[in-house]
Order: structure tokens, then C-alpha cells, then sequence
């Protein structure tokens, strides 16, 4: 904008020339913008980019369809819409004089402040003197806008007197009979239009005998059909003074807020985010362990929902946050099998390897770009219930209504935690377009998830929840992004984000205290591997500031399955605690560990050994186990029809402790940590709408626009092919690589005839980088992208033509 401020005063200069006309579409606006001005608008609607358009006019015309056009207008603010209202009240060609004298409650800078901003986003063409909103824009504000009704000055002569006079509006309703200046009223300020028994049959002044009468023999009221009366343009204008849109909201409303200090916020939302990490991990363990079924629809039972809270001692809410976010960031999925579970991904090990900061971050992002809607969990729009992991959480609205809340936490000063009804509505504001009651839900969530994810502290925005709404995901086209998709555990992270998080997260202890009632006590957050061990050894009683571990013979057996042996275990313990091993758990550890393996399991179906023929003979007298079959086959030797599997599941819950063995009849350690998903192909879709382009690509982009343009006006010469329409001439390989040398030795752009793998033939305009072994490599200007060409399928070359002819 600066380079052209400073090229109109560089003209002032200069001799007086002939102004340029005035542009007669939105196209011929786009043309005389420079490049600045083109950036501005594919920035602020990115949906315009992808893909880059071939020319201005093909710009144009996508910012001018509906969706592109409703996103766009989503995205306005109350008094920018008032401003277009009132627009598109005055008509095509109004100028700014007219707006700023029909808003008299906004000052000339507020409005052209406005119009500036509709500019840029290519919703209003035109210059000062002749102003034009595109089509849909006008579609949007509905057909009476401003609450104004259609002029008549010049199809009803009646009208057109106040049209002339608006003064004498005020005086003929001076002597208006009782009820007409409050009929008319009804009608000023919203929809014009009001329905009328026989309203259009003919009344005189003398034949009046109601108020609405006596408004339509004035034509004050103009009937419109047989039962419905308008007002008219001029009148409702002359009873608003001239007013086109009352109660202007100029500035957002006033935010109250408490100062909480932001020390004190990143500290609670780095509590914060150590918890939300912690829980993802519990989650994840304990379903590696105990995997929930996956219901026909795809989701959870509410079952295993309420199942689940309890084992991360968190409400169900919280609980569904928990799940869908390490869903939507790939470690977590349906494995694939017939009888379906959810389980671990492969990319949750990759995860566990990162650091803690890195891993809230790899959350966090997810979390503010993905489309599941955990606060739907248990309801519905239409009041039945959905299911946590099913197909129906998702909601294009949650990343907008996530960013838009927490930008708005974002613009007030750091610490300052506002109160929520103030906060939505200076998001009411910010989005009048948004009144739905799925974007109220949805909006009325963020402050409580941002609070579990430790993105807020105490209701304010933290440090690095300021730095997490500035950083983004990288471009789904990337290589980075290809990547990341394959492995999400893996997906990089800003180092500043992360720089940031670790700064405030708890220092993780290394040590627990054993106590002699065989419980173990974390005063804080433990270290990954010690925190996982403990799992591994001892059930979690209760959480809080401090985690107290009971350990029991389950829990002590579940770590002997998973290969550890006594001497493993109680050397773990004593090196991890501050305190003794009591005797009472060092006393469980052993006798957990002497009878466990007493009793072989085995294929027969299955067998079962033991060397102490009493404890065979106690299987079988055991009735509990009846369902087993068990057969005796010797002294040590018994059979069963029932599972390996479901067979040492049964003896473990009859008191036994079998293990399992091979056929060279070798233990067999069966990790109940292990089990995951095989590979995704891709984790959940995030957000939905395009990623904002970069300097880069808007460059490319402005880059590729001016090209098309140049080419479409300068087309190669074309020869008629069998339908008759215009085609580069076709050429022989060996011309075809004659021109492509010149082209590429003279590094000028060439047309170039392409022909794909199906035949179908294009034309596109490219800049030749490098010919080698049949193949050109060449900048496309229409894609902005640099792209291989085999030469044999190029049909034709022809120069493009200089601009300066």
C-alpha cells in the first residue's frame, strides 16, 4: 500500500494525464491492484489459493462463489457488517459521502477503515464515488437489508412527494388518526414488509377508516400483493432521518477480567500440562493391557467410557478429551482385527521416546487444529447420544471456534484471565454470523479443555499457549507433512513452543517412598520409566498432589509375566526409594514369585504340567473350573479343549499363577504392554479448512496470477484442429527439443502442449530449468510449482509473447 501511495504522489508531479477508468467488474478491480494488494487478499482467504487460479479472472470469479463468499463473510465483525448492510441498502454505485451520512453514529475513519478491509477481501469493488458489494454478498443480506424496503419514487406517484419533501413524511403524519404511527413503527427497523386483508383494493383519504387504511390512502404503506403492504424506501428513510442502520457497534465490547499474574499462570498450566500428558500415557497403558471393544458404529461403550474415568480418576469428560485427543493424533486406533479393540498405534512407542515438552506439544497442536468434538460426547444436536471414538464427533466448526476464543484470550495482556460471559460476548462480536447452538457448545468447551490441556492457567492465556496459537503445522504437500502422517509420534514440533513448555513443567522426581502397608508414595510427578515401572508393579489408589501405588500379588504377578523375576523387582524398589522395602512386600514378592510358573500351560487344544501331583488333583476337583474339560492324561499331565489364552485367564482368576510355555516347554514371557495396532496409514483429519499460505507461496502465487494473465493475453499462435478450436501447432520431438534449448539457453517462458497419461491434452505456460535424458524440468507458472515433463508426450512448443509489444 505504501508502493502505492508513493507512485500516485510520484504522478501528482507529473503532467496531468487522463485518470484511468473506472473498473467495470470485480475482475477489472483485481487487474489494476498490484501485488501487494493480491497477497493481502489470498491471505486473508486462503481457500483462494489452493489451487492458485490460472489468471485474475479466474480469481474473481472463486472469491465470488457462495461458500467462498460465506467464509469470507463468517469472518466479519458486527460493525463490518453493519457497514455492508447499509451497503447494500443504499444500492449499486453508492458512494462513500452516502454511507458515511446514512451512518451518523460512526465517525468518516471507522467506515473507511471498514470499506478498506471489504476491499481486500474482494467482497466490494469500485471506487469511492461508485461502490459495488459481489453478488452473493448482497444475496447473503437478504432481500430487504437495513430493514428497507424497495423504492417506489419512481413507479408510484404517490411516493414520490416524500421522495422530494422528506419533511413532509413527519407532518402528514401529524395528523394521522390513533394506531398509524405505531403500525408504521412496527415495520421501520425490521422486515418492512406486513401482511393485510385485501390489501391491494383501492382507498381514498375519505373512504379510510383504520389506521392502516388511512396509511395506504397516504402511501405511506404501499400494498404489494393481495395481502401484503410494504414501506417504502423513502418513506422509512425520511421517519429514520436519513439513519440506515441504528445501534452501530463501532469497537468490540469492554472485556472484564481479574490479573492473575503470569508467573502464576504458566506455572498452574505447566501442572497442567504434565497432567494431560500423564493421562494420555495411563490411557494408553492401561488399554495396551485391557483394550476396550469397538462398538459396530466405530466408537466406545459408554461402559468402558465410565471404566475408563475411573481408572484415570477423572470425570467422563475428561476422560473423552483424553481419548479423542490421542486419537486425533494417531496413537490411537481400532487394531483391524475380527473381534475389534481399541489399542495403541506404533506410533505411540514413537511418542514415549520424545520428551515431555515435546509430547504436550505434538497434543497440544492437535487438539487446537483437529474436528472431533469431545464435549459431544454423551449428546447430540438432536438429543440422542454419541459415543466416544464414533464417526459422528466430528465437527468442522471446533478448530474455528477453538482459534477464535483463544485469539481472543491471546489479545488481552498476559495474565489477565477475563470472565466467560464477557468473553463470549466479545465473541459474539467478533463472529455475528455464528449462532448456532452446535458453535455455542462448542465455544461455551474451550475454556474448560484448554484448562485440562494446560494451554490456560487460572482462566488466562499461558506463555506458551501464546506461542502454540502462533506456530502451525506444516503444509499438507510437504515432505515434513507426508512424513508425519506415516509416523504422528514423530511429527515435528517448534522448538520455541517446546523451549517454552519445558520451561515450566514440574521437575520430574526419580524416587517413590515404600510404606509398610504395601503402598508406594509419589510426593510429585515421576520420571517416564519410573512412572511406567510403578504402573507395571502396583495398581494407582489415588491421585492428586501425590500418587499413592498399593501393591498387590495381581499386581506383583503382572510384573513377573511381563518377564521381571523377585530379585528384578526388589532391587528396582530399593534402588527408587528413599525409604527400606518393607518386609510385608518384600515377603509378597517372593511367594508371589515361588508359586508363579508352579503350573505349565501348553497346546492340545491345551495341556497343563506340574510336578506337584496335588495341585493337579486340586484343578480337578475345583468346580469353578469345570467348564475348562480338564482331563488328567498322567500324575503331572492334564488337558483342556478351552483357549491357551482363556485358560491361563480362568486359573488366574481361580488363585493360581500358571505361565506359559513353548514346545521346547521354555517359559514363554507374555508382555501385557505389547499389544498395538498394526501401522495407520494416516492419522485423523485435523481442521478442515486450508492452512494459511506463506510469504513463500503468496509469492508464487501473486507470481503465477500475473503469468496467467500475461498469457491470456498473449496467446501463441494456434492452428484449428478437427473440432476447430485452437491447439498449439504440433512438432516433431526433434523441433520440440530445438525450441525447449532456445527457451531454456534464452531462460524466457514457452506455451508448451502437454498431453497426460489418459491423452487429454493441455496448454499451460512454463519456464524451462533443466532438459536432460527425455524429460523437461520446468517451473509451472500457472501452479506455482516446479514439475518433471516427459518431452515425448509435450505435442507442442510456441513462444510467449513479449509483454512489450
Amino acid at each position: 500500500m505504501a508502493t502505492s501511495r508513493a507512485r500516485a504522489a510520484s504522478a501528482g508531479r507529473r503532467t496531468p494525464r487522463t485518470p484511468a477508468p473506472a473498473p467495470r467488474s470485480l475482475a477489472e478491480d483485481l487487474r489494476a491492484r498490484d501485488d501487494d494488494a493480491i497477497a493481502a487478499l489470498l491471505a486473508a482467504r486462503p481457500d483462494l489459493v489452493h489451487p492458485v487460479p490460472a489468471d485474475l479472472g479466474a480469481l474473481a470469479t472463486r472469491a465470488t462463489t457462495g461458500p467462498s463468499t460465506a467464509r469470507a463473510l463468517d469472518r466479519l465483525d458486527v460493525f463490518a457488517l453493519q457497514v455492508a448492510t447499509a451497503l447494500a441498502a443504499l444500492g449499486e454505485g453508492a458512494g462513500v459521502d452516502d454511507l458515511v451520512a446514512g451512518l451518523p453514529e460512526a465517525s468518516p475513519s471507522q467506515i473507511e477503515d471498514v470499506l478498506a478491509r471489504l476491499r481486500t477481501l474482494a467482497l466490494l469493488w469500485g471506487t469511492d464515488d461508485d461502490l459495488h458489494l459481489v453478488r452473493p454478498v448482497r444475496e447473503a443480506l437478504g432481500a430487504y437489508p437495513a430493514g428497507l424496503g424497495p423504492a417506489m419514487a419512481e413507479s408510484r406517484r404517490g411516493v414520490a412527494q416524500y421522495a422530494d419533501d422528506p419533511s413532509l413524511v413527519g407532518r402528514v403524519l401529524e395528523t394521522a388518526p390513533d394506531g398509524a404511527r405505531e403500525a408504521l413503527e412496527r415495520l421501520l427497523w425490521s422486515s418492512p414488509v406486513g401482511r393485510v386483508d385485501n390489501a391491494d383494493r383501492p382507498v381514498t383519504v375519505a373512504q379510510a377508516r383504520t389506521p392502516v387504511e388511512w396509511l395506504l390512502a397516504h402511501h405511506l404503506l404501499e400494498p404489494q400483493g393481495a395481502d401484503t403492504v410494504v414501506v417504502p424506501r423513502e418513506v422509512a428513510l425520511a421517519l429514520r432521518d436519513g439513519v440506515l442502520v441504528r445501534g452501530l457497534e463501532p469497537a468490540a465490547p469492554h472485556v472484564d477480567h481479574s490479573d492473575r499474574g503470569p508467573d502464576l499462570v504458566d506455572r498452574t498450566a505447566g501442572q497442567q500440562a504434565l497432567t494431560f500428558v500423564r493421562l494420555v500415557e495411563d490411557l494408553l497403558e492401561a488399554w495396551s493391557v485391557a483394550p476396550p471393544s469397538v462398538l459396530r458404529n466405530g466408537g466406545l461403550a459408554v461402559r468402558d467410557l465410565a471404566r475408563t474415568a475411573i481408572v484415570l480418576d477423572v470425570d467422563e469428560e475428561g476422560a473423552a478429551l483424553v481419548i479423542e485427543v490421542a486419537y486425533a493424533s494417531g496413537l490411537l486406533a481400532a487394531d483391524g482385527e475380527v473381534d475389534e479393540t481399541w489399542c495403541p498405534t506404533p506410533a505411540y512407542d514413537s511418542w514415549l521416546t520424545r520428551t515431555t515438552a515435546e509430547r504436550w506439544a505434538l497434543l497440544a497442536q492437535t487438539w487446537l487444529l483437529m474436528t472431533r468434538a469431545p464435549v459431544l460426547v454423551g449428546r447430540d444436536d438432536s438429543g440422542g447420544r454419541v459415543n466416544a471414538l464414533a464417526r459422528d464427533l466430528d465437527r468442522a466448526l471446533a478448530p474455528e471456534a477453538r482459534r477464535a476464543l483463544l485469539d481472543e484470550l491471546a489479545a488481552l495482556e498476559p495474565g489477565q484471565s477475563p470472565s466467560h460471559a464477557s468473553l463470549i460476548d466479545r465473541l459474539r462480536w467478533r463472529r455475528p454470523r455464528r449462532t448456532s447452538q452446535l458453535w455455542h457448545t462448542l465455544v461455551d468447551a474451550v475454556p474448560e479443555e484448554a484448562e485440562r490441556i494446560g494451554v490456560t492457567g487460572l482462566g488466562a492465556l499461558s506463555t506458551h499457549g501464546r506461542l502454540l496459537l502462533a506456530s502451525t503445522l506444516p503444509d499438507e504437500s510437504s515432505q515434513e507433512a507426508r512424513a508425519a502422517s506415516r509416523m504422528p509420534g514423530r511429527a515435528p514440533v517448534p522448538q520455541e513452543l517446546v523451549a517454552a513448555v519445558d520451561a515450566v513443567l514440574p521437575a520430574p522426581l526419580d524416587h517413590v517412598l515404600l510404606q509398610a502397608d504395601l503402598t508406594a508414595v509419589a510426593p510429585g510427578p515421576l520420571e517416564g520409566d519410573l512412572a511406567r515401572e510403578m504402573r507395571l508393579l502396583a495398581d494407582v489408589e489415588s491421585t492428586g498432589g501425590a500418587t499413592v501405588y498399593r501393591f498387590s500379588e495381581t499386581s506383583v504377578r503382572r510384573a513377573l509375566d511381563a518377564g521381571r523375576s523377585a530379585g528384578d523387582v526388589l532391587r528396582f524398589l530399593a534402588e527408587r526409594s528413599r525409604t527400606p522395602v518393607p518386609q510385608p512386600l518384600e515377603y509378597l514378592v517372593n511367594d508371589a514369585a515361588r508359586r508363579h510358573g508352579a503350573i505349565r500351560v501348553g497346546v492340545a487344544s491345551a495341556y497343563l504340567r506340574c510336578d506337584d501331583t496335588a495341585t493337579l488333583s486340586a484343578l480337578l476337583a475345583d468346580r469353578s473350573l469345570s467348564s475348562l474339560r480338564l482331563v488328567r492324561l498322567a500324575d503331572t499331565v492334564v488337558v483342556s479343549s478351552a483357549p491357551v489364552d482363556l485358560l491361563l485367564d480362568r486359573l488366574r482368576d481361580a488363585g493360581y499363577s500358571p505361565s506359559a510355555e513353548n514346545a521346547d516347554g521354555a517359559v514363554v514371557v507374555r508382555r501385557p504392554d505389547a499389544r498395538r495396532t498394526p501401522p495407520r496409514p494416516r492419522p485423523p483429519r485435523l481442521s478442515g479448512e486450508p492452512p494459511a499460505p506463506t510469504d513463500a507461496l503468496l509469492a508464487a502465487a501473486v507470481r503465477a496470477l500475473r503469468a496467467g494473465e500475461h498469457a491470456a493475453a498473449h496467446r501463441p499462435p494456434t492452428v484449428p484442429d478437427a473440432a476447430g478450436s485452437g491447439r498449439i501447432p504440433r512438432s516433431s520431438t526433434s523441433e520440440t527439443m530445438a525450441e525447449l534449448r532456445a527457451a531454456l539457453d534464452a531462460q524466457k517462458p514457452v506455451w508448451i502442449g502437454y498431453a497426460d497419461s489418459t491423452g487429454t491434452a493441455t496448454e499451460r505456460v512454463v519456464e524451462p530449468l533443466r532438459l536432460e535424458g527425455g524429460f523437461l524440468t520446468a517451473y509451472d507458472l500457472r501452479t506455482a510449482e516446479v514439475r518433471t515433463f516427459t518431452v515425448a508426450r509435450i505435442t507442442g512448443v510456441a513462444a510467449v509473447a513479449d509483454p512489450g509489444r
